[in-house]
Formats: structure tokens, C-alpha cells, sequence
């Protein structure tokens, strides 16, 4: 039997139906906020495939199956987004739409701030760009 301190950030979110759900509310909220124009930008008109990836990313990275890594080998992040502007502004825009997405989703006050913080620190990681 896993007891809560044993399971992973994928168990305890509730498994790829709950990572599935963080996703396409995270998209929505791209879609919707107007404070999220610039990051939205970045992406094509349809979301399905960057949904997919981030799916499959946010599965192995929570400690569930290694989706992504086993159709596309290591993530290396900063690389796959060099091609991108990636500033202040668009990780602000980024983390508006995933802290909304956990907040609505994500009971559990201290995983919550714990996974808000881990992707505050993913994404400053992932700016490469000094325009705002």
C-alpha cells in the first residue's frame, strides 16, 4: 500500500485523467485570458498537438509513465523553446494560465504551492530573451 509521503506528484494529482484535465484547462485559460495574448501568440491557431506534448511531458515529469521521452527522447527544454522570444512577460503569461489551472484544480494547499513554485522555477528556467 503507497501512503500519501510515498506517492508521486502524478498519484497524488489523481493520474493521467488529472494531468489531462490540468492540461486542457491550462489551454483554455489561453484561450481565454487576455492577459495571456503574448504567450498565446507563440502557439499555432490549434492547441491539440502542444496539449499532447505538454501531456506527455507533465506525465513523466510528475513520475508517471515517460511519454514524452519515449516518443521523443529527453525533453531538453531550453533547446526545443530556443527557437522562441521567450521573456519575462511570456513566463508571466505562462505561469498566470498553469497557476489558475492548479489553483482551480488542486485542493491541497501545500502540493498546490509545491507545484506552483516547481513551475515558477521551470519556467523562469526557460526565458532567453531580455525583450519584456
Amino acid at each position: 500500500m503507497t501512503t500519501e509521503s510515498q506517492m508521486t506528484p502524478y498519484e497524488t494529482l489523481g493520474g493521467e485523467p488529472a494531468v489531462h484535465q490540468l492540461v486542457n484547462r491550462f489551454y483554455a485559460l489561453m484561450d481565454e485570458l487576455p492577459e495571456a495574448y503574448n504567450v498565446r501568440q507563440m502557439h499555432p491557431e490549434s492547441l491539440e498537438g502542444s496539449a499532447t506534448s505538454l501531456f506527455e511531458y507533465l506525465s513523466g515529469w510528475f513520475g508517471g509513465p515517460s511519454l514524452y521521452i519515449a516518443k521523443k527522447g529527453h525533453p531538453r527544454l531550453r533547446m526545443r523553446h530556443a527557437p522562441y522570444a521567450v521573456g519575462a512577460t511570456v513566463r508571466d503569461e505562462w505561469m498566470l494560465c498553469m497557476t489558475q489551472a492548479i489553483n482551480e484544480q488542486v485542493a491541497d494547499p501545500v502540493f498546490r504551492a509545491n507545484l506552483i513554485e516547481t513551475f515558477a522555477q521551470m519556467a523562469t528556467h526557460m526565458i532567453n530573451s531580455d525583450a519584456p
